[in-house]
């Protein structure tokens, strides 16, 4: 699976918000506030994301629909196992290792990873 670009990362999160299709102009006035885009280059954008296998354009009717052929957390999962492999060898130690020593885990997040690992721990017996 390929990595989405920040701006196609916007626009999946809108799709992912949705349950329903949504036409380029509801996306828009989504991303507006992010991106002081005109409909061309949000036309640009979700024509990538189709190529790419993100996206799908439903031309049955007069009205352009797109969504997402892709769940936010098969994308998020494939995503992380894809840095965990390239940055930490797979080894999910070494990413918290590292996390630790860049002093970017608080005793508070470090209490909650261990009550997670608990609980997976204990879903598994």
């Amino acid at each position: 699976m390929k990595k989405l670009g920040d701006a196609e990362f916007e626009i999946m999160e809108v799709l992912w918000r949705h349950d329903s299709p949504l036409t380029s102009n509801e996306i828009l006035d989504e991303i507006i506030e992010k991106r002081n885009w005109k409909l061309p280059s949000l036309m640009t954008v979700l024509s990538r994301l189709s190529e790419k296998g993100f996206v799908y354009c439903d031309r049955s009717t007069r009205t352009n629909y797109y969504h997402s052929l892709i769940s936010e957390d098969e994308y998020k999962v494939n995503q992380s196992e894809s840095f965990l492999e390239k940055m930490y060898s797979r080894s999910a130690q070494k990413f918290i290792a590292g996390l630790y020593q860049g002093k970017k885990l608080s005793p508070y997040d470090i209490k909650e990873l261990r009550k997670y690992l608990d609980s997976l721990e204990k879903d598994g017996e």
